[in-house]
């Protein structure tokens, strides 16, 4: 299990007095700690929250948010400001605060250096600096504080060397310096924190050997050296000594072999990641004794074969990549026979063997794995014979691939009843047959892959019953017929790779249906007739290759719409006509075929016309003009050429036609000028249905005051969101207008991503969507924006952090409010998971993406992230059905996610979980109380609590509000009756919260059980009158 140390803040620790101290002195060392305090202020450039508007004169310094001091002699032992948005420079003048313990500066924007001054400290305990933008090195008189537990400095750009004082931290129990830029190699005084639990100096740029003295850590149980350019070999712990639960090695210049009783020294052992690394020799015998293990992770090293045949005594694997290896190298064609073994491994979900060399046909004995295998991937090998048809089998596999290898036979029908299968990839083999029609019954298929075989006959009907079919590739095979009209029906496609077949026919006229298209090859087929003018709806193409075929005609004028090609080859056809100048416009071209064609007449030069490396127009032996590199004849003058005898005869028709010519020449310009100022201003809307208006980029403009800053509610890697009025219905109303950034790579993506869950699902607790819009600018670039409904009283998060100046809420939510907020989100989640036409994944649950209407009634949002089984089809041949691609948020994201596991309906409720826990702790994730309370994460936090001390843990704010409301109702009640009648329906609350961000995906309870048990409380709630 991931584990995130962090060790409990003592809350005070009996602080001798010595009584000669007289009263002067006293006020002397608190003024010293108020003048201090003013300075750090005075260095804060940004405070967006205002949270510094209470260090002033008015009041004790110790009454300051975020001031906490000792009862006795009123000096500040504790800085809390973290979350809080800050901007600034630290103030070397926090080494005055003599007395202080704590730190908690974490989540803001300090800049500048860590002040050496904190190595006057030397009752500093707890130092978290984490996620900042601190530069400078390390301040290694921090030396001098020899009572330091934790020191966190993740995400910060600092660099220079790691420290070298460990000797003098023999308290030390965390050390995260995780994401930074630290050089050089690691201190061997390491070894010497012997109380060290928790140390991560992942993804920097370190370099050496690890220090023989990290095997002397008996307590440490968290090692994570990712991410480095770490050298040599690992150091192996005393025989069963070690804590270690959680080891990450990954993307290292790591050696050498793992010894055979590598396992035995490590009994606690879960997590073992070392990825991307140079290990070699084989897999260490010692391994199968390795019972708690639950993820092995060698992906790409060089380990050697046999794998050991007894794997199966691993009974918790769930995680085995042994991907890019060379286990199959020089062994017998048996080498998968190790397969037997795992059937006792019932928990197992992932299986990599790819690129390992294997040979041989595939054992039977792969059917009896276990049922719960979700992902099986034997790609890049030399396996032969057919697929075993017991393979329908898995009936809870999702990724399936044998891509590249030397099977034959057919695809097996047994296939078709893997009900859900998110991506089946078989390509690059020797499989001949046709296409079984039954895939259409995997109506939750994403991409199938099946190019580069032997297959023939024609293309079924029935793939179009597929509707969630995001990449189709049946390349390189030897199909015959029409393309069927049906698959322009695929409205999800992104991806379409028919090249290279004996296609004929006509390419579908309603081709423009696959308005979310991205690539789309048709190229060495025999496909004829004109290209269809609807191409040019498939506004998100960027890539489009139609060559080797036998079209004709001109090239349509409505390809003037796709204006995000990166690459567009028509050659090798019977194009005539010229060459549209709206080509040369397009700034995102990288290449531009057009050769061996008919097309005649200047060639243009502007533009992407005017760089020869960009297009090729050769074997067009009409064409004239254009740059000098092309080498081509210059255009002739267009002059009148007569005889002296035809003069006469010419003149007539001349002098009469010429008029009329230039005339209807006139009539046409201001025709053209009208229509093509109408097309800029007509916005192609990605949704057609006609419940959605129809807006233009003038109409947004104008809504939002030129997207006024003034507007502005909030900025993501994506876009802006900016706040508005329309006139919609004769009425007007207040929208967010959520703005796309267009050259950001992969906006138009989320922007799809985005567009299609919120057009496809209608719920009472989602954000509505008004409409989209995708149109030009008055600067003429691509302009895409989506309207939304205005949440007066904006996001969650604001309300469960408020700064001091409330940032407009009057006050705090009830505990009743929370509860309903909460069964909102629920609701939605339970809609998104079982009621919506398609199951659909949120992957970013948290107070921020949850609006507030002025009825306080939720709504789920920001849909960006959101997944259907597949997180990224970027690389067709090659996705899974995984969390590699998925940000999330820190401290929402659920553990499995974070080592590359399925993304799923059990992730989404460990967010919630998470969410649920902050709502009514008023704890963030990586909260200070969390890591006072010796608490790995916010579900330990709370669930150490449970039941006898949840008043201990519950938001203040949420007692506050209940007395103020209770005794305006039953004056009566005590207080102590008034937080014992809160406290029943708070631990139900939280064990909701804790049932449901439990570590292990499978014992995670599902939405509609912590829907009934939420509804049950405040069923009790309401009973009691509160």
């Amino acid at each position: 299990m991931v584990l995130h140390f962090v060790v409990l803040f003592i809350s005070t620790l009996a602080a001798s007095s010595n009584c000669r101290n007289s009263v002067a002195a006293t006020f002397l060392s608190n003024v010293t700690d108020q003048q201090a305090l003013l300075s750090l202020k005075a260095y804060i450039t940004g405070d967006q929250n205002g949270v510094l508007s209470s260090w002033n004169h008015s009041i004790h310094f110790c009454q300051w948010e975020g001031v906490t001091c000792s009862r006795r002699r009123q000096r500040v032992t504790v800085l809390d400001l973290s979350s809080q948005q800050l901007d600034g420079i630290l103030s070397p003048h926090i080494g005055n605060l003599s007395f202080l313990r704590a730190v908690y500066l974490e989540r803001n924007n300090f800049r500048g250096s860590i002040p050496e001054e904190f190595g006057k400290l030397f009752r500093l305990r707890y130092l978290h600096l984490g996620i900042n933008s601190f530069q400078g090195t390390f301040p290694m008189n921090l030396s001098h504080c020899s009572d330091i537990r934790n020191i966190s400095i993740e995400e910060n750009n600092l660099g220079g060397k790691l420290p070298t004082a460990f000797s003098s931290w023999s308290k030390l129990v965390v050390f995260n310096a995780y994401k930074n830029h630290f050089t050089g190699s690691v201190s061997s005084s390491i070894g010497n924190a012997s109380s060290l639990r928790f140390l991560d100096i992942g993804t920097n740029n370190l370099t050496g050997n690890i220090p023989s003295e990290v095997s002397h850590l008996l307590k440490l149980e968290f090692l994570r050296l990712a991410g480095n350019v770490l050298s040599g070999t690992f150091p192996l712990p005393r025989y069963n000594t070690s804590s270690l639960s959680y080891i990450n090695l990954a993307v290292n210049n790591l050696q050498g072999r793992l010894p055979a009783d590598f396992f035995f020294t490590l009994p606690h052992l879960q997590i073992f990641y070392a990825a991307k690394n140079n290990f070699s020799g084989p897999l260490p015998t010692s391994l199968t004794n390795a019972s708690k293990l639950l993820y092995f992770d060698m992906f790409s090293n060089n380990i050697r074969g046999p794998v050991p045949m007894d794997l199966g005594s691993l009974l918790n694997l769930e995680w085995l990549n042994l991907g890019y290896n060379q286990l199959g190298h020089n062994q017998a064609p048996g080498g998968l026979s190790f397969l037997g073994s795992l059937v006792n491994s019932t928990r197992l979900t992932f299986l990599g063997l790819e690129a390992n060399d294997f040979s041989g046909e595939i054992p039977n004995s792969i059917a009896n794995l276990s049922t719960a295998l979700d992902q099986l991937v034997f790609s890049y090998n030399y396996l032969h014979g057919s697929i075993p048809q017991d393979i329908g089998k898995f009936s809870n596999i999702t990724y399936l691939t044998f891509y590249e290898n030397l099977l034959q036979g057919s695809v097996p029908e047994s296939v078709c009843t893997l009900s859900k299968l998110g991506s089946l990839s078989l390509g690059y083999n020797n499989i001949s047959g046709e296409i079984p029609a039954c895939l259409s019954n995997i109506t939750g298929l994403l991409l199938l892959s099946l190019q580069s075989n032997m297959l023939h006959g024609r293309i079924p009907k029935s793939i179009y019953n597929i509707s969630s079919l995001e990449g189709l590739s049946l390349h390189s095979n030897h199909l015959s017929g029409v393309i069927p009209e049906h698959i322009m029906g695929l409205s999800h496609i992104i991806r379409l790779y028919l090249d290279h077949n004996k296609l004929t026919g006509n390419l579908p006229s309603d081709i423009g249906r696959l308005i979310n298209i991205v690539d789309l090859n048709v190229s060495d087929n025999k496909l004829t007739g004109k290209i269809p003018t609807s191409l040019g709806a498939c506004v998100m193409l960027e890539e489009l290759y139609m060559g080797q075929n036998l079209f004709e005609g001109r090239i349509p004028s409505s390809f003037k719409a796709l204006k995000g090609l990166a690459f567009l080859d028509l050659s090798n056809n019977n194009l005539s006509g010229s060459i549209p100048r709206f080509l040369g416009e397009f700034r995102l071209v990288q290449f531009l075929n057009l050769s061996h064609n008919k097309l005649e007449g200047e060639v243009p030069k502007t533009g992407l016309f005017s760089n020869v490396s960009a297009f090729s127009v050769v074997g067009n032996h009409g064409l004239c003009g254009g740059i000098k590199a092309l080498q081509l004849p210059s255009c002739p003058a267009k002059k009148l050429k007569t005889k002296k005898r035809e003069f006469p005869l010419r003149i007539i028709p001349l002098v009469v036609l010429l008029p009329l010519a230039t005339l209807l020449a006139c009539i046409v310009f201001v025709f053209y000028r009208i229509k093509k100022s109408k097309q800029q201003n007509v916005p192609v809307i990605v949704l057609q249905d006609n419940q959605y208006p129809r807006l233009t980029y003038q109409d947004l403009m104008l809504a939002t005051l030129c997207f006024s800053q003034d507007n502005l509610l909030g900025q993501g890697r994506y876009g802006s969101v900016y706040k508005g009025i329309l006139k919609l219905d004769s009425l007007q109303q207040t929208v967010a207008v959520k703005v796309l950034n267009v050259d950001v790579h992969g906006a138009n993506k989320n922007f799809l991503a985005e567009c299609e869950v919120l057009r496809n699902t209608r719920h009472r607790n989602l954000l509505k969507i008004i409409t989209a819009c995708s149109s030009i600018d008055n600067k003429g670039n691509d302009f895409k924006a989506l309207v939304l409904e205005f949440m007066k009283n904006g996001s969650l998060d604001k309300w469960l952090h408020p700064s001091p100046s409330g940032e407009g809420n009057e006050r705090n939510l009830t505990l009743i409010e929370r509860i309903n907020i909460a069964i909102d989100i629920a609701l939605a989640v339970d809609y998104l998971h079982h009621h919506c036409p398609k199951k659909i994944i949120h992957c970013d649950i948290k107070p921020s993406n949850i609006l507030l209407d002025e009825d306080l009634v939720a709504r789920l949002s920001d849909f960006g992230l959101s997944r259907v089984f597949l997180t990224n089809v970027s690389d067709f041949n090659h996705a899974q059905t995984s969390s590699t691609g998925v940000r999330g948020t820190v401290g929402y994201v659920p553990p499995e996610y974070g080592m590359g596991g399925k993304i799923s309906a059990e992730g989404d409720m460990y967010s919630y979980g998470i969410l649920l826990l902050e709502m009514f702790s008023g704890q963030t994730p990586t909260g200070s109380n969390i890591l006072m309370d010796h608490a790995d994460n916010l579900h330990h936090y709370v669930k150490k609590a449970l039941p006898h001390r949840v008043m201990d843990i519950v938001d203040p704010q949420i007692i506050l509000q209940s007395e103020d409301h209770c005794s305006l109702k039953h004056k009566s009640l005590s207080r102590s009756h008034i937080l014992s009648r809160m406290e029943g329906c708070l631990a139900s609350v939280f064990e909701v919260g804790v049932l449901c961000s439990v570590e292990m995906p499978k014992e995670r309870i599902g939405i509609s059980v912590a829907i009934e048990q939420l509804r049950e409380a405040k069923d009790k709630l309401l009973l009691q009158g509160l």
